[in-house]
Parts: structure tokens; C-alpha cells; sequence
């Protein structure tokens, strides 16, 4: 058994665990890096990236359909899985070198292998140990099922969805959130017939009310089924297919059943607890600075209670980097993040929704507005349906921004910072947008909320 000993030890290369790697290699730090599988976690191999790959192939399957709309003649003739797993697993090889290739050149020690804390500030992998002044744990995610939901056949998580090699005729998928709504929109546009249950009231339920009421219609007006408020009770699978059966009595038969409940803290038999850093249902328990109940040790990512997202953990990763390197970094709001949801449409969302931002501040000391992107000119040119909502303090900042159409996602940039840097609406009135764009809706949208309307019905 070797010994070795660094200024930072991290155990897991996702997107938190090498975002911390790469900040405190940079301040001067001897950093070990510690991976089962792969640098670039859930995130660049099994989670966003390829995702994103498939729904733009979904995007150019629509496109093609709809080519005379735009007097182009083209024809749909199907999808070619393997082709299109070609495209996706291209995107991914060519990120996870160019990622490998940046954290090689940098003084980071990689070590692969199955890390575990096995003392307060000590990760054995193989057998060797690993100490550093500060630990960080970033041990990721994995997805979720329902007790007594056995995975496997023809039950599958996202993961094995990421895989298949044929469009099934049809699919039941079990949850309405980000993952459930992302795959029936890849299906959909595939050809498959799609049915998602979501034993909440709505789809994305996380998302503002407004918002997730404009996708369920625009699923509707796409042909995507769904069963809302309604819950799983359980499944039964064939040579062939599935019957998933709900607590009202009704089944639907599928050739597959893809469990997209969420995902849960990848924190199990990896000794966290052993070593006294305080859990809550495998989670891992930080303060604000997100250090863990053990002195030096801190957590970042998915199995910190939140938001689960990428750009979360990476954010999250360069803050403990900061702050175990003395610089005192900002403590992130929770609430300035911003989320996006790849579905067609896309949903994107910074800040408070309504119901939330009336409930810290009084529904009478805010105003909202909704401007439609029916009078924004590029996305009548693309096609697409959807609006901007805003919500200010009265007299004060913009505190929400959540928006659905196609491509909304690229306008969370300036929304985030809107939100972030606390403008007020007339603040953002007086700024340029250029036309045609879709970004100009957000200039519209707060010229309305400001109290001079111009493209707009107010």
C-alpha cells in the first residue's frame, strides 16, 4: 500500500469534481483527481451532451418533415439509429479528449480507479492511499427508480435509452420532469408513439405554472400523450412489450417503459458516513460555503440537496477551489441559476417563479408580463410558438425570468444576468437588441414592464 500526499484530493471527475481540479491547479495547489470511469462524469457521456446530440437529430428529422413549408424539397425517409449514434458518440469523443487532453496538460494527478473515504481526509483507490489538506467529494449521480420498480429487460433508465439501436413503436415513460419530457420529444420526432405519467399535477412541474400549462399544449398539438396527477402502480413485461398499470385502474401497452423519476446521490458504500460527514438520505449535508460537517472535506454537485444540474456543480467546484485557496469566494444563489429544459419546445427559467415570488415578497408587491413571441420576427421566421414571462418587485428588480419556445435556451444568458445583477425593468429598456432576433423578445418583453409598450398588447 503506497502512500502519497496533496494539497486537494477530489473523488469524482464530473463536472464539479474537475471544475475543482482545474481552479486549484491554477492557484498552485497538488491536486489528486480521482475517476472509476470516465473525466467528464454523467454529464459529457450519459446525461447532457448526448442528450443534446439526439435532440438536434430530432430537430433535423422535424425540419425534414416540414422542408416544403420552407420551399425546400426534401424527403423524410427514417431514422437511421446508427447513424445518429455515430453523430452523438462523435460530439462525445471528441469533448471527452479535448477534456482529457486539458486536464493532463495541467498539474493534476488522475488517478483511475474506485475511490473511497476511508479517513477524514484519506481516499483509498486500489488499495493506495491518498491524503490531502482538503477532500472534496463529488461522487455524482444515478438514475432513480421506485421501490419495487425493478430496472432491467424492458424497463430502462436514460442511460440504456442512450443506447438503443432502433426508435421503439412506442414508449410509456414514467415522469414529467426534465429527463421524461427531453425523451418524449426525441421519440415524438422519431416517429414513436409517446405517453409520459407524472403523478404530479403537471409536466416540468418545477417550472412556473404558465410555463408548464404552454407545453402541455404545445405536446398536445404535437401528438406526445400524457397522464398527469395520476400514479404508477406497476408493470408487467413480454417478449414483445409492457403493460404499465396506474392507480386508476387504466393500462397502456408500450414496447418499452423508460424510468425518468429523477436521479439520486451516487454517495452509497463509499464510507462518507463511516467518516462522520452528516448525510440526509445519501445526500451530503453542506453549509452555505459548501463545506460537509468534517472539517476540510467538502461536497459539490449532485449529491449536494438542490438543483441538479451541470453547470451547478461546475460553478460549485471552482467555488470550493476558491475557498479552500483562501479567496473567499461569493456564495452562489441558489436562485440565480439558471435551468433549460431541450425539449421542443424549449423551456428556460432564471429566478423566482410567480407563486414562489409571491410568497416571499406579498402577491401585491409584485407585477408580472408575458410577452408572446408571436410578435417577435425571427420566430415567426423559425416557426415557433411561445412567450417570455417576467416578474419584478414592485419599484424594484426583475426577480424571474421563464420563457418557452424553440432556442429559448440560448437567451438564459442575458436572462440570468438580468436576474443576477438585480436590474430593474427600465434598466433594460434602455439597452439595444438586435433585429431580427429572438433575443429582441426579452427587450420587448421588458419595455412592456417598464410602461411603454411596442410590439406588444399591454
Amino acid at each position: 500500500m503506497a502512500e502519497f500526499n496533496f494539497d486537494v484530493v477530489i473523488l469524482g471527475g464530473g463536472s464539479g469534481g474537475y471544475a475543482a481540479a482545474l481552479r486549484s491547479a491554477q492557484l498552485g495547489k497538488t491536486v489528486a483527481l480521482v475517476e472509476k470511469d470516465k473525466l467528464g462524469g454523467t454529464c459529457l457521456h450519459r446525461g447532457c451532451i448526448p442528450t443534446k446530440a439526439l435532440l438536434h437529430s430530432a430537430e433535423v428529422a422535424d425540419v425534414t418533415k416540414d422542408a416544403a413549408a420552407y420551399g425546400i424539397g426534401a424527403q423524410f425517409t427514417g431514422v437511421d439509429m446508427l447513424g445518429v449514434n455515430k453523430y452523438r458518440d462523435g460530439i462525445v469523443d471528441r469533448l471527452f479528449k479535448g477534456l482529457t487532453g486539458l486536464v493532463n496538460s495541467k498539474a493534476i494527478t488522475v488517478v483511475a480507479g474506485e475511490g473511497r473515504l476511508t479517513g477524514p481526509k484519506t481516499v483509498t483507490v486500489n488499495g493506495d492511499n491518498y491524503t490531502g489538506q482538503n477532500v472534496v467529494l463529488a461522487s455524482g449521480s444515478y438514475s432513480r427508480s421506485l421501490p419495487g420498480l425493478e430496472i432491467g429487460g424492458r424497463v430502462i433508465t436514460s442511460e440504456t435509452a442512450l443506447q438503443l439501436e432502433f426508435v421503439p413503436s412506442s414508449v410509456v415513460i414514467l415522469g414529467g420532469g426534465v429527463i421524461g419530457v427531453e425523451f418524449a420529444s426525441i421519440w415524438k420526432s422519431f416517429g414513436s408513439d409517446v405517453t409520459i405519467v407524472e403523478g404530479l399535477p403537471s409536466l416540468v412541474p418545477n417550472e412556473d405554472p404558465s410555463i408548464s400549462k404552454a407545453l402541455e399544449r404545445a405536446y398536445r398539438k404535437r401528438g406526445i400523450n400524457f397522464k398527469t396527477g395520476v400514479r404508477f402502480s406497476g408493470v408487467q413485461q413480454s417478449d414483445t412489450g409492457v403493460v404499465v398499470s396506474l392507480e386508476s385502474g387504466e393500462t397502456i401497452s408500450a414496447e418499452l417503459l423508460l424510468v425518468a423519476v429523477g436521479r439520486g446521490p451516487n454517495t452509497a458504500g463509499l464510507g462518507y458516513e463511516e467518516q462522520g460527514v452528516q448525510m440526509d438520505r445519501g445526500f451530503v449535508l453542506t453549509n452555505e460555503r459548501l463545506q460537509t460537517s468534517v472539517a476540510g472535506v467538502y461536497a459539490a454537485g449532485d449529491i449536494v440537496p438542490g438543483l441538479q444540474l451541470a453547470h451547478r456543480g461546475f460553478q460549485q467546484g471552482i467555488f470550493i477551489a476558491e475557498e479552500i485557496a483562501g479567496l473567499n469566494p461569493a456564495v452562489i444563489d441558489e436562485n440565480g441559476i439558471p435551468k433549460v429544459t431541450y425539449c421542443e419546445p424549449e423551456i428556460a427559467s432564471v429566478g423566482l417563479t410567480e407563486a414562489k415570488a409571491a410568497e416571499k415578497f406579498g402577491a401585491d408587491n409584485i407585477s408580472t408580463y408575458e410577452y408572446n413571441l408571436g410578435g417577435n420576427g425571427k420566430s415567426q421566421i423559425l416557426g415557433t410558438a411561445g412567450f417570455i414571462k417576467l416578474i419584478r418587485k414592485n419599484d424594484g428588480p426583475v426577480i424571474g425570468v421563464h420563457m418557452i419556445g424553440s432556442r429559448v435556451g440560448e437567451q438564459i444568458g442575458e436572462a440570468q444576468l438580468i436576474v443576477n445583477w438585480e436590474a430593474y425593468p427600465e434598466d433594460v429598456a434602455t439597452l439595444i437588441h438586435a433585429h431580427p432576433t429572438m433575443n429582441e423578445a426579452i427587450g420587448e418583453a421588458h419595455l412592456a414592464l417598464a410602461g411603454k409598450p411596442l410590439h406588444a398588447h399591454a
